[in-house]
């Protein structure tokens, strides 16, 4: 997809990949045919350099199709290079701007609760995101709320700490009077275990889960934080790509 588009985030979209394969196959409630069923779990995708591998999980599920994908960033495409809710069904916030998404879930999970609704919201947030005074805010105010159906998944790939060295982002939400488990992000056993013990409390403690993660995951030319995080693949890196996912 990024391939022919000549545009796009490959490694931001692999180290969330295996992430979003089990929320979608396992445990989120959702129709394809209806996606704005009421009775949908809310997913946001805040890290939006992800939408690469978020569109690719979209179309597996039946959200989106085949000839979708092949319209990836081109003119007038409802795919651009950060997914828009107004176009994407599946979308239920744009993502991108470093740390928004998350307080739009907050807002989501509080208003639910206020109408009497049981809907679960689950975020995908990045660990460069956790630079962001409104994210700790949001951690803040969700535990001060006590909402108990609202879930914080962290990419950990550490790419921030080439910046500012986090330490354990799973302590910070402990200290903040959140639920935090850590778990290998690119193992789906592991992550299902995980998911499947999640509290759903109308009020509770939410729940962060902290994805340890490898950028680029799969292709060992693009894993880490190197030139790849926004360059489209020529013919032949592209065939070497390949040759390394099979593998």
């Amino acid at each position: 997809m990024v391939y022919k588009a000549g545009d796009g985030h490959i490694p931001s979209g692999l180290c969330i990949v295996e992430i979003l394969n089990v929320l979608y196959r396992d445990i989120l409630k959702y129709d394809p045919k209806n996606p704005k069923w009421e009775g949908r779990d809310y997913f946001i995708l805040s890290k939006g350099h992800g939408s690469d591998g978020f569109y690719v999980i979209l179309e597996k599920y039946g959200f989106l199709t085949q000839k979708d994908l092949d319209t990836f960033t081109k003119y007038d495409s409802k795919l651009g290079g950060l997914a828009d809710r107004t176009k994407v069904p599946g979308v239920e916030a744009a993502g991108g701007s470093l740390g928004h998404g998350f307080p739009v879930s907050l807002g989501m999970s509080l208003g639910l609760r206020i109408q009497g609704k049981s809907n679960r919201v689950f975020v995908l947030i990045g660990d460069a995101e956790c630079n962001e005074g409104a994210v700790w805010e949001t951690v803040l105010l969700a535990a001060h709320h006590r909402l108990g159906r609202l879930y914080c998944i962290v990419d950990d790939n550490k790419s921030s700490s080439q910046i500012l060295e986090m330490g354990s982002i799973s302590e910070k939400f402990r200290a903040f009077g959140w639920n935090a488990y850590d778990v290998d992000g690119h193992n789906e056993e592991a992550l299902l275990d995980v998911f499947k013990k999640l509290p759903n409390e109308a009020y509770g403690k939410p729940t962060a889960i902290i994805a340890h993660t490898i950028k680029g995951k799969g292709a060992k030319m693009l894993e880490g934080h190197g030139v790849w995080h926004s360059k489209a693949p020529n013919t032949e890196e592209y065939a070497q790509i390949m040759e390394q996912l099979e593998d």
